[in-house]
């Protein structure tokens, strides 16, 4: 993939049947756009959105778009290999290939296969696009790991609250309390597997700014590194929330500044004059942050 170090803090969903919305979105402030093929589009609507989504990535400007993603069908819906089919004249516009309903390693091992076959029908660059599993199913939370590792082309994970909750029978509160293992689970599953940080499920109450900022924040502080949106609206508030702020800067340049200083000097602890303990750990994750703002 080549936009593997791309963080997705906010990742737009748009139906592939309407491709008036898909070139609004990506003129969108979005670090990423996802066409979508599967839930926003109903079944008798598949055909319109695969024209509807190649017809909009073949007019993509050459320069300064957002991270392109497809989500496709289901493996084991019967539409998923239709999705690729369709896709392989726009190949080499796609970023990430989103999988929803990923509960198995088989399955993602499956779709890396198919695009590999798109690939050389089309003859474009290999391993060029990625793979997002979606993970919203208890079996796909379980497997996570597995799935995170199994094969070179997943870029991250992604959760999915929705069908988990109705799998669980639960009824999801602004809080998200409930979903605190499973969404723990994704960010240890990317990390171990050497991921980026995997995105968070979308805030479905569009009329809540409140909650839509609380809901971003923790999962930040739970180890995702962005957050699906679902509508234009939510992307300045997501983008803010996924983003270091003044203070987390001043920070990180502080401990880098003396740390930098004492390693000079041969030294790999210090204390700061406010009584912070800076050893590597602590330095690494200061200069990740200001890596992430340059």
């Amino acid at each position: 993939m080549t936009r593997a170090s791309t963080l997705l803090r906010t990742l737009l969903f748009v139906p592939g049947d309407r491709p008036d919305r898909i070139a609004k979105a990506i003129g969108s402030p979005a670090d990423g756009v996802a066409v979508d093929l599967e839930d926003a589009v109903a079944l008798s609507q598949k055909d319109a959105a695969r024209a509807g989504a190649v017809g909009a990535l073949t007019e993509l400007p050459s320069a300064s778009v957002p991270v392109i993603c497809v989500r496709i069908n289901a493996i084991g819906s019967g539409m998923a290999e239709d999705d690729l089919a369709a896709l392989e004249s726009v190949l080499d516009r796609i970023d990430l290939v989103i999988v929803p309903m990923s509960a198995h390693p088989d399955g993602i091992r499956q779709v890396a296969d198919l695009l590999t076959r798109a690939e050389r029908s089309a003859r474009t660059e290999g391993n060029r696009t990625g793979i997002v599993p979606l993970l919203e199913t208890a079996a796909g939370i379980l497997a996570a790991p597995a799935i995170a590792a199994s094969d070179p082309r997943v870029h991250t994970l992604a959760f999915g609250p929705a069908d988990l909750s109705r799998e669980l029978g639960i009824t999801p509160t602004a809080e998200g309390d409930e979903f605190l293992l499973a969404r723990s689970q994704l960010v240890l599953a990317a990390a171990a597997a050497q991921c980026p940080p995997p995105i968070d499920g979308p805030y479905l109450d569009l009329g809540d700014d409140r909650g839509l900022v609380e809901s971003a924040r923790r999962a930040r502080a739970l180890g995702f590194g962005g957050k699906q949106v679902i509508h234009p609206s939510q992307i300045d508030r997501v983008l803010s929330a996924f983003t270091a702020s003044a203070a987390e800067i001043d920070w990180a340049r502080a401990v880098d500044a003396a740390f930098t200083a004492a390693e000079a000097d041969g030294v790999s602890s210090i204390r700061l004059s406010d009584g912070t303990f800076v050893d590597y750990p602590i330095a690494r994750r200061a200069r990740a942050i200001l890596a992430s703002v340059r």
